[in-house]
């Protein structure tokens, strides 16, 4: 029989753009927000759902400011045990973007994966970590140092990449290579340098590895900050490059796609870009003084 999972993806603005207002109530309301999306994911039979980079909060990397530390949790934590009820009642896995908090000082961009029967399946942390004008992520966050694992859900091997990572494609190399079926790749992106790149680069790991991506993008602009406008555009895409479903550039919603998971297999039987690999000739994609 044909395995078809049919996976969602949120994407939200943020109802509460004050830097005045607590992380407390910024958090909460965007939470409370995603959870009408999370109840409709739910009921249309979502089987698969991800959320955006950061989702429980604003985008607020372009700051200096250390109080937004204060937005940091373990994970897992408390965020992730809210929701896990919400992957129990419907049976549904859930990819769940935070800040984490590993201990005073040590935070890392993270998204948890948690299985359709509420199971912690554990965390991807992003490797990474842009340094520039507008992104000051590494104020924020350290590189991830837990390589890029697989997570067996009831319904697909699933991997995780953030954001900035999709740059690079020798992570999603190894996604590839570690089993990833599905690549979820939570982001907060503006309109400007790099929107060009966001229908070639996700598209390009699909094909270039034989597996689907899911990629996710919030709208709307963000004060204080005010970095550009959040282009949204959340997509599916298949190992063909094929695009399934895509978001708006501009609205909160759910967007849904059927993924027929046998098409990776096809795929892989014509284009033998594993067997045909030439490791000896890739040294220097390991040396960190090339």
């Amino acid at each position: 029989m044909p395995r078809i999972v049919k996976c969602g993806l949120i994407q939200c603005s943020n109802p509460i753009n004050d830097e005045k207002e607590s992380i407390e109530n910024i958090q909460k309301a965007m939470f409370d927000k995603h959870l009408p999306f999370i109840d409709e994911a739910g009921k249309a039979g979502v089987q698969i759902l991800g959320l955006q980079e950061i989702f429980n909060g604003p985008y607020f990397c372009p700051s200096q400011d250390a109080h937004w530390y204060g937005a940091a949790e373990p994970v897992p934590g408390p965020t992730v045990e809210a929701l896990i009820p919400y992957a129990k009642k419907y049976e549904m896995v859930m990819i769940i973007p935070v800040y984490e908090q590993e201990q005073p000082g040590v935070y890392y961009n993270t998204a948890a994966v948690v299985d359709a029967d509420g199971t912690y399946l554990g965390k991807y942390r992003k490797h990474h970590i842009p340094h520039t004008s507008g992104f000051w992520e590494k104020y924020f966050f350290k590189p991830g140092n837990m390589g890029y694992p697989i997570f067996e859900t009831r319904y697909a091997k699933v991997g995780v990449y953030i954001c900035y990572d999709r740059h690079f494609p020798e992570g999603a190399r190894m996604l590839g290579m570690n089993g990833a079926e599905i690549v979820f790749n939570p982001s907060a992106t503006v309109k400007g340098l790099s929107q060009y790149l966001w229908k070639l680069e996700q598209p390009a790991h699909a094909v270039a590895n034989g597996y689907f991506m899911a990629c996710s993008n919030r709208v709307g602009t963000e004060a204080p900050w005010n970095i550009g406008e959040f282009y949204g555009t959340s997509y599916f895409v298949d190992p063909r490059g094929n695009f399934l479903a895509e978001a708006s550039e501009d609205k909160d919603e759910l967007i849904t796609a059927e993924l027929d998971l046998d098409m990776i297999d096809e795929v892989r039987r014509v284009w033998q870009f594993y067997r045909d690999r030439r490791p000896e000739t890739y040294g220097k994609l390991s040396d960190p003084n090339a």
